[in-house]
């Protein structure tokens, strides 16, 4: 899932000890219980229970607490459901918060919580988790995964031999889909994986196909497959033409939305809170195709991107001209009832 909100918003942080605006944020992202901020700078402020459960009201700098004082710039933040993880300049991957799942990759009987960031593997290029999601996915620069955390629905994709509801350690997943990995989401119970081939022959003016695979359950069977899946599996649909391209897709607690490049909006999963934007809310079980609003920025699809959070879900476009919205994004943000209103 994807749980950043919006790139390159204009948000200043104030530093309580020093009083002085730090810079503007990078990054937004939200788990279902902490907020996280990335600042041009490289430094990451970070907020709930499972962070600085003496005050989870308050914005701390977690990434000033790296013990090594040499690998404290941030490139990219990733919140997971009582989790934060870092991806440092460095390529290191740190993790923050709860690990009742051992999502923090250490066994939680001895790591139960952390309130600084723990070192969890070195050489990573992406972190990959989700705002109700207790696992989490590292990929390194040789395309090698490794995953850990919650298990229970097998939404680690590690196969039917591996059914413990934890895997407390950072684990190799073993069958992969060949390809390039652009992006994994992870929903409460399952993990969706965007997949782009790099051998597949493409004319000079079109972008390699991309596909999706999937892996663990949908309490409403989202994934069109009443079933578990115990390994990534590729994702079909008949609302997919041959000449159509995924162009972004973002998963929420229990639904899915997916934007194509024939501008298809597609969509599936729980919509007990009308987060599919059918305009009821019946669960959709099967993939539907529903009516793009009207673009507000400019008709190119190709700025367009989709997001969802635990219970509802977002269009937005890439154009820099995002006054209004980010005015509104930054009030939301900002007010106690933030979590409860947007996920």
């Amino acid at each position: 899932m994807r749980s950043e909100l919006y790139r390159g918003m204009f948000l200043s942080v104030t530093d309580d000890k020093s009083n002085k605006v730090t810079d503007y944020s990078e990054l937004i992202t939200v788990g279902n219980n902490n907020e996280a901020i990335l600042t041009k700078e490289g430094n990451v402020f970070a907020k709930g229970k499972d962070i600085y459960p003496r005050n989870p009201n308050e914005f701390i700098n977690i990434s000033s607490l790296i013990e090594d004082t040499n690998d404290r710039i941030i490139k990219d933040v990733v919140s997971g459901r009582y989790s934060i993880y870092l991806l440092t300049s460095n390529q290191n991957a740190y993790g923050i918060g709860d690990n009742y799942y051992g999502q923090i990759g250490f066994d939680s009987e001895t790591l139960e919580r952390t309130e600084k960031p723990i070192l969890m593997m070195k050489n990573i290029s992406k972190i990959f988790s989700g705002n109700s999601s207790d696992h989490v996915f590292l990929l390194n620069s040789n395309q090698e995964l490794f995953g850990c955390g919650d298990n229970i629905s097998s939404q680690l994709g590690l196969g039917k031999s591996r059914k413990e509801q934890r895997i407390q350690k950072l684990t190799k997943i073993q069958k992969i889909p060949k390809g390039k990995i652009i992006d994994i989401q992870c929903g409460y119970s399952h993990s969706i994986m965007l997949i782009e081939d790099e051998n597949q022959n493409q004319n000079q003016n079109q972008n390699p196909k991309r596909k999706l695979y999937s892996c663990g359950y949908y309490e409403y069977n989202g994934l069109g497959r009443n079933e578990y899946t115990y390994e990534f599996t590729e994702f079909k649909s008949s609302l997919f033409e041959n000449d159509d391209n995924i162009l972004d897709f973002s998963v929420g607690k229990e639904h899915t939305l997916i934007l194509t490049s024939n501008s298809k909006l597609i969509v599936f999963g729980d919509n007990e809170y009308g987060q599919l934007g059918t305009g009821n809310t019946k669960n959709q079980s099967i993939p539907i195709q529903i009516e793009l609003p009207k673009l507000r920025f400019n008709e190119n699809i190709s700025n367009y991107h989709v997001s969802c959070g635990m219970i509802k879900s977002f269009l937005y476009s890439s154009h820099p001209s995002f006054s209004n919205l980010e005015e509104d994004l930054i009030k939301l943000f900002r007010r106690k009832e933030f979590l409860q209103y947007f996920i």
